[in-house]
């Protein structure tokens, strides 16, 4: 049977309060008492149930991270893993736990429940779960937070990270237009994403919005290699500015169909170091993200929010690193 505070309490022969003050340090107590209390708890194999004890304390020492259970791909995605995993090397450092659950648009949602049951000291929400029902329940418990992705829509007490994705987009055209490639296209599979938005923001800033911008957008693999062939053949695109490892295998492959050399005639930079863009041929010059980074500062700025509710930091922006690899060069 488990041993109980009522058994150190008999075992030292002092009261049940003694040994509480004892473990939670909630009074002067002697040393020589403490040691025979500390004494007593590892003869009868005795652990304090530290989730009692500190939400006794109103702090349950954990933050929250919000995700989609129904999207399978966020889980096998690199990036979300990197993001993760810093997250509970931050959360470990502060002596938090990381609790990952899930939302559904309704009152009773797992993230809602942690949320009424403070459960949980702060939460961390990807872009895409924040919602009204969530929002209305952080306000009404006082519980800090933080977006994890830029919203479009942002209000005085939003707190939110993100890589700097118009930056990004900045380097990349320069890049290619000090190599000497004339006609900049940049291709995407989703052109709805904020992400997405700043980066062409930054795209149009560094072509100085002139009319060689020119701006696609294709899912479909047969239908996305017709359009860059088109570009290339057509409109005298000689550069291609990618948002993922995908569109530029698409490139590269429409490239080789038509027999243009990459980079002598071509040249192609992608967003993303992951999963593949090392490892292409030839190995592509790539805007990377640091998705370590991105959930290390989530997890930074909501335990320093936790800490301090006065504390402030509205916008959070993570700068990108080009890396310039075989995919361009000096034409």
């Amino acid at each position: 049977m488990r041993a109980t505070l009522n058994d150190i309490a008999k075992k030292v022969g002092v009261s049940q309060s003694t040994v509480s003050r004892v473990i939670n340090g909630t009074a002067p107590i002697s040393d020589e008492m403490k040691n025979k209390v500390y004494k007593a708890m590892k003869e009868l194999n005795y652990h304090p149930n530290s989730l009692a004890r500190n939400l006794a304390k109103g702090k349950s020492l954990t933050i929250g991270l919000v995700v989609d259970a129904d999207n399978e791909n966020a889980f096998a995605n690199t990036f979300f893993t990197r993001s993760v995993y810093a997250m509970e090397k931050v959360a470990q450092r502060n002596g938090y736990s990381l609790l990952i659950t899930n939302d559904v648009e309704e009152k009773s949602s797992p993230a809602c429940e942690l949320i009424f049951g403070h459960r949980v000291d702060g939460l961390i929400l990807t872009a895409s779960e924040l919602n009204q029902n969530i929002l209305s329940a952080l306000k009404n418990e006082n519980i800090p937070w933080i977006v994890m992705g830029e919203k479009p829509e942002k209000n005085e007490t939003m707190n939110w990270v993100d890589m700097d994705n118009f930056q990004g987009s900045v380097k990349a055209v320069e890049h290619l237009i000090n190599c000497g490639y004339k006609k900049i296209a940049y291709a995407a599979d989703d052109l709805d994403a904020m992400f997405t938005k700043r980066r062409i923001q930054g795209y149009e800033k560094a072509l100085d919005k002139k009319d060689t911008c020119i701006i696609f957008k294709e899912k479909n693999k047969e239908e996305l290699e017709r359009k860059i062939i088109k570009a290339t053949e057509q409109e005298n695109v000689d550069a291609f500015l990618c948002s993922n490892n995908i569109i530029a295998f698409h490139v590269l492959q429409a490239m080789k169909k038509i027999g243009k050399q990459v980079p002598k005639e071509i040249g192609i930079v992608t967003f993303d170091n992951y999963p593949f863009a090392e490892y292409m041929d030839p190995p592509l010059t790539v805007v990377d993200i640091d998705t370590y980074k991105l959930g290390e500062m989530a997890a930074e700025v909501l335990i320093n929010k936790i800490k301090d509710q006065d504390y402030i930091q509205r916008e959070n922006l993570i700068s990108t690193e080009l890396i310039v690899r075989a995919s361009t060069q000096n034409v």
